[in-house]
């Protein structure tokens, strides 16, 4: 009885999580996932927040703390200076998409101009990427746009 009610609980918070992240705009829903911590604070470094918490709409490919995990030792650390803001800046806006674009939007070759000016290509052969970046999780709806899970940070053309 306790083990049907705790699966009964646990079906319902899954299954509502989704229609709660809508309730929040972008930088809330990634705050409250807890898996973008490192994202979050990048945001703040490069006075982001506002932008992002704005009326958008945005679509944001939001690598993970394991994504930025993932890149040479020190590079997070170097990037977060603020002597580098503008870096961090280009890095960020490259994430970032104007408007709304939900996975069933994406097609094979796509090109989509981000916040940063550069364009980020779109495959979906072997599952949807954006510059080689897994899409691990797709339309985390927010109030002022959607949230796509990457496994990767991708970095802007120099």
């Amino acid at each position: 009885m306790i083990r049907r009610t705790f699966l009964a609980m646990t079906a319902a918070l899954t299954f509502s999580a989704p229609a709660f992240a809508a309730d929040m705009d972008i930088v809330d829903t990634a705050v409250g996932a807890g898996s973008f911590t490192t994202l979050v604070a990048a945001v703040q470094a490069a006075g982001l927040v506002d932008t992002l918490k704005g009326p958008g709409p945005f679509t944001v490919f939001a690598p993970t703390d394991a994504a930025f995990a993932a890149l040479p030792a020190g590079t997070v650390e170097d990037l977060l200076k603020p002597e580098n803001k503008d870096k961090l800046v280009a890095v960020l806006t490259y994430h970032v998409v104007p408007g709304k674009v939900m996975s069933t939007d994406l097609s094979e070759g796509l090109m989509a101009a981000t916040v940063n000016g550069a364009e980020v290509t779109i495959t979906l052969d072997g599952g949807p990427k954006v510059n080689g970046a897994a899409v691990s999780t797709a339309d985390i709806e927010a109030t002022n746009g959607v949230i796509h899970v990457i496994d990767a940070v991708i970095l802007p053309p120099m």
